[in-house]
């Protein structure tokens, strides 16, 4: 696979699933992962939006805002119905804040000062953090690509988002706890949780 199928929202899906035959079951691992019945939603590389798709089947309260770096991929997402911003993830967050950021398959293309970035903005802005996404492994069902995909181990990935690693048969689970700011109201458990696919 090289790196120019992320480009085209037409056929993404099924190249992804071709290249990556457990992502739906990596999909619905991520929605899983949702602490809370979440209001304010911001999902980072929404790409075609089929997160953000199951994530409102499941929460059809929610409110999602979703930043792609791609054009082609914000038109097909906005075909949710749903406000989407033309943002890198390198780029300033929208103001929060947000009781879920979510995230599958794109921190992947973030180096690991990225993400740590990445991951104290989300934390000042954020209740829960639900990440999919490939970690290393001794073997990968999609192999990363060189100067496109920084993968990094779990336990790195935990540490920068401040959680403990967890795993079951589709993914590594990464929590960590925030507690509420002063005046901010938690509608149930603060947990920031992150899954990486075991391939």
């Amino acid at each position: 696979m090289n790196a120019q199928f992320h480009m085209n929202p037409e056929t993404y899906l099924d190249e992804i699933r071709a290249n990556l035959p457990r992502y739906d079951e990596l999909q619905e691992a991520a929605i899983d992962a949702i602490p809370f019945p979440p209001g304010r939603v911001l999902e980072l590389g929404i790409g075609t939006g089929e997160t953000t798709r199951r994530l409102l089947e499941r929460y059809p309260d929610a409110e999602v805002t979703g930043l792609d770096s791609q054009p082609e991929m914000v038109f097909r997402a906005r075909e949710l119905g749903i406000e989407v911003r033309l943002a890198r993830m390198e780029d300033p967050l929208p103001d929060g804040p947000w009781d879920l950021v979510i995230s599958v398959l794109s921190v992947h293309h973030l180096d690991a000062d990225q993400k740590r970035d990445l991951f104290r903005r989300v934390r000042e802005q954020s209740r829960a953090l639900v990440l999919g996404d490939q970690v290393t492994a001794a073997v990968h069902a999609l192999p990363p690509e060189p100067g496109v995909d920084f993968l990094e181990t779990a336990g790195d990935l935990a540490q920068w988002c401040g959680g403990e690693i967890r795993h079951s048969p589709v993914a590594t689970s990464i929590r960590s706890r925030r507690p509420p700011a002063r005046g901010e109201r938690c509608r149930s458990s603060c947990t920031r949780s992150a899954i990486g696919s075991r391939t």
